[in-house]
């Protein structure tokens, strides 16, 4: 699908479609009153039956006076609520009803609505994104004839261009590509996307975009002395992997940012088996090493002047007779031992090394990215992601970050107050502290591992995937790691 930036009249395009907006007052955009003029008040008269709720949509045919074949009316909510939420479900409205029309092209006029106080380049940046979601299709498992791809071919963006626009839609455009390939890496059945498959895709991204890319093996991993991630996938048939694939678009001066993303391709619980309904769903728990390899193909994409390292610890937590069982202590890479209580808090386990093993790149930041926890979910529920930082400023700019991309954190405690329910009589801590607080004491685990460095940790076991009739993989926080890493680089 291509995307265009150039200046129409409404009443003129000619298009397989053009869509335009409506307040629910019946208060019609401006590129909706010309529409209404030149047909003579037609547009107008149809009003009376709809409802005009964020994303709701009407589609008229062949109105007299306008050379568009279709008008797509969508509904933009309530002018005086009318912000970033409401754009954004009018967007994803429009796509979906785009979806199912034979256009062949057509022209979003809801990119120059004022959203408060975002510049254009902002509504560009999210129509991109949203109509690029919703066209999102995952069939490649299915045995029968495929659906026909949906017929629209070009997508108009009807509003003056100039650098910050077209900056804009080329970041969505290749933050789109990344956001797909997690999507798609997430929903890909366990049996297929093994830690082995992540690896290779690694190695396709390393071969497509010149990246530079390491795979370490369990052999390297024992050298090292990674007891923790090693501990988790004992009584897998597949072999785990450590990869770290590398993104310089910046001077070699410049410290890179380290995003380490949590890899559990299936997760079983391990000898602290997860009951039986919904465990289909752990084949998600690798979320995080999607969205990192994602995120490195989108800033990649796009040639961002910035140096990225992805590092991504990545195996399965089954239940076996080499399993690891509760009561047993491991020694990590760092040297601090741990006592695990619970082999199903194995995401903490496999990242800790990760994380020690992040400090060799002298990163400048290091953000770890992972379904974690449950306690998350109850805590946040679907709408937020979990945010843990030790350094007020990274914290603040994954905070701004996310607003911008509308891929939104919320900041929990990090406090060492917390420390002390992770206590072990045998080793230097345990795996877990119990229920209360359970997001938050994952976080200080992780803490114990990261005082070297400047660090974060998003907790996105409630926002990675959907469940019900709308079961996927979403593929966040791909967006918000990409407007991170360029924010953080000044671009913002």
């Amino acid at each position: 699908m291509e995307f265009s930036i150039k200046t129409l009249s409404p009443e003129k395009a000619k298009l397989g479609c053009v869509v335009l907006g409506v307040y629910q007052e019946k208060d019609l955009t401006a590129p909706a009153r010309r529409v209404d003029q030149a047909s003579q008040g037609a547009l107008r008269g149809t009003l009376q039956d709809f409802s005009a709720k964020a994303g709701s949509t009407l589609l008229l045919r062949a109105l007299p006076g306008i050379a568009a074949e279709r008008v797509l009316l969508v509904g933009l909510g309530e002018r005086a609520k009318f912000g970033e939420s409401a754009y954004r479900e009018a967007l994803r409205g429009a796509a979906l009803a785009l979806r199912e029309l034979g256009a062949r092209n057509a022209a979003l006029f809801l990119v120059d609505v004022r959203v408060g106080a975002k510049p254009l380049s902002w509504n560009a940046r999210h129509a991109v994104a949203c109509v690029r979601e919703a066209f999102y299709r995952f069939d490649e498992m299915k045995s029968g004839k495929k659906a026909p791809a949906p017929a629209l071919a070009e997508v108009v963006l009807p509003i003056s261009s100039n650098d910050q626009i077209r900056n804009a839609v080329r970041e969505a455009s290749a933050t789109a590509d990344g956001a797909d390939l997690a999507r798609t890496l997430g929903n890909l059945p366990p049996n297929v996307c093994t830690p082995s498959y992540l690896a290779e895709e690694a190695k396709k991204l390393a071969r497509q975009y010149k990246l530079r890319v390491e795979v370490l093996e369990r052999r390297d991993m024992e050298k090292l002395g990674m007891g923790a991630l090693l501990a988790v996938t004992n009584a897998s048939h597949q072999p785990p992997k450590l990869i770290v694939l590398r993104y310089e678009g910046a001077a070699k001066s410049k410290k890179p940012v380290v995003l380490v993303g949590k890899g559990i391709t299936f997760d079983t619980g391990g000898i602290s088996l997860k009951p039986a309904g919904e465990m289909d769903e752990m084949k998600y728990d690798m979320s995080g090493a999607g969205s990192v390899l994602g995120a490195i193909r989108a800033l990649a994409g796009m040639r961002a002047p910035v140096n990225v390292i992805g590092v991504v610890p990545t195996c399965e937590n089954m239940p076996g007779g080499h399993a690891t069982r509760p009561g047993d202590i491991v020694k990590t890479l760092s040297g601090q031992t741990v006592e695990i209580l619970n082999t199903d808090a194995e995401g903490r386990l496999i990242l800790c090394d990760a994380l020690t093993y992040a400090e060799r790149f002298e990163p400048d930041v290091v953000v770890d990215i992972a379904t974690l926890t449950g306690a998350c979910v109850v805590a946040l529920g679907h709408v937020v992601s979990g945010l843990f930082a030790n350094d007020e400023k990274l914290a603040g700019e994954l905070l701004a970050a996310g607003d911008d991309a509308w891929d939104r954190v919320w900041r929990l405690p990090l406090w060492e107050d917390y420390q002390e329910q992770l206590r072990s009589n045998f080793a230097d801590f345990a795996n877990i502290g119990g229920r209360p607080g359970g997001a938050i004491t994952a976080a200080c685990y992780l803490a114990r591992f990261t005082r070297k460095m400047r660090w974060a940790h998003l907790d996105v076991a409630g926002t990675a995937w959907k469940s019900g009739r709308e079961k996927g993989s979403t593929a966040r926080p791909v967006p918000l790691l990409v407007r991170f890493v360029l924010r953080h680089a000044g671009r913002k």
